[in-house]
């Protein structure tokens, strides 16, 4: 494939990952006004189209009067009131429904004008794939909302966090690969170990996606709204009172902010150690650059946390904090990117 025609299929790829992160924060804002359970049917095709009457507002209200949610919490709620509600859980749906048009008509033009080559096609229809498991999950999700206890799992809100990030990740590495020109580099091992280095910090970055998916699926950013301590302690005393043991891990709301927590303080230490370690290769300028970004974008990330445990995550700071988890992973994604050497050029 040509530079001149990869460009166009990286920018395209780009897109789809800027629309996965819109997905994304309005996913937070649904989930944080309690949105997510107004919508009860699954229509992949037929749900696109909104409510257009009174009558069809009245029809979709008194499907949702059916479920736990409105008879146990908003049982007083009026059809306005719900209006609210169901307009943040449909535009998170049609948001996910665009990013799979977006992505398959380009798809289909590039491969039919040939512009795709071969290696290319396994991955953009893996990607494709996912994005069809992604809505499936979401449905899922909701599904776990409609029945005795009006709040999804955790464990399936976690699930379908963390495979819109693996979407967005593979449509960015993908892009990146598109446009990458690389420069001729001896990697010795000392450079070695800082490129393993880097994708630790990327695996710690994935750590706190699934812990925070835990901290949103059970509401643990509701407690311990005091910072750096929790409530007067380095370690809560209630870590682990649930049996067993394991159970802590995904059920107390102490365990859970704490095992955030520890992923943000040891970013907070090994970024800026990392960034240290890489300016000793003066000839990694762009590197450098973007670990510099990496720093700037993660001091960003680690205030909006603070920030929302100490207002026990209000809308706009909570869906602000996990749209910049998302900014995180790209910076992550693309330092690691600039890190890598051509294995050729390697020495042993």
């Amino acid at each position: 494939m040509k530079p001149a025609s990869r460009r166009p299929i990286a920018i395209w790829l780009f897109v789809c990952s800027a629309m996965v992160f819109a997905t994304l924060v309005v996913g937070g804002v649904t989930r944080l006004t309690h949105s997510g359970l107004s919508i009860v049917e699954w229509q992949p095709l037929v749900g696109t189209l909104p409510p257009l009457s009174q009558a069809d507002w009245l029809e979709v209200f008194e499907k949702y009067k059916q479920t736990p949610e409105f008879q146990k919490v908003n049982h007083s709620m009026s059809l306005e009131e719900f209006k609210g509600i169901f307009w943040w859980e449909y535009f998170h749906r049609v948001l996910g429904r665009g990013i799979g048009v977006v992505f398959l008509l380009p798809f289909l033009y590039f491969l039919l004008r040939g512009h795709i080559e071969r290696a290319l096609v396994p991955k953009l229809v893996g990607i494709f794939i996912l994005g069809g498991l992604q809505g499936a999950m979401g449905w899922y999700m909701v599904k776990s909302g409609l029945v005795d206890d009006p709040r999804v799992s955790q464990y399936r809100l976690t699930a379908h966090l963390s495979l819109a990030f693996v979407i967005f990740i593979a449509m960015m590495w993908v892009a990146l690969d598109l446009i990458e020109e690389r420069s001729r580099y001896f990697a010795h091992e000392g450079y070695r170990r800082l490129q393993r280095f880097g994708f630790w910090l990327f695996m710690l970055a994935c750590y706190m996606v699934v812990t925070g998916g835990f901290v949103a699926g059970i509401r643990a950013g509701k407690a311990y709204n005091t910072f750096p301590l929790m409530n007067g302690h380095v370690v809560p005393p209630e870590i682990f009172l649930i049996e067993p043991w394991y159970q802590n891990f995904f059920n107390n709301m102490a365990t859970v902010q704490f095992d955030h927590r520890l992923g943000a303080w040891l970013f907070a230490f090994l970024a800026p150690w990392f960034w240290l370690r890489l300016r000793q290769y003066p000839d990694r300028q762009r590197a450098q650059r973007v670990a510099t970004l990496m720093l700037a974008v993660l001091a960003v990330q680690i205030t909006l946390g603070i920030l929302t445990v100490l207002h026990a995550v209000p809308v706009a700071l909570g869906a602000a904090h996990q749209g910049g988890s998302m900014v995180l992973m790209a910076v992550l994604l693309w330092l690691n990117h600039e890190l890598r050497v051509p294995a050729q050029l390697r020495i042993p």
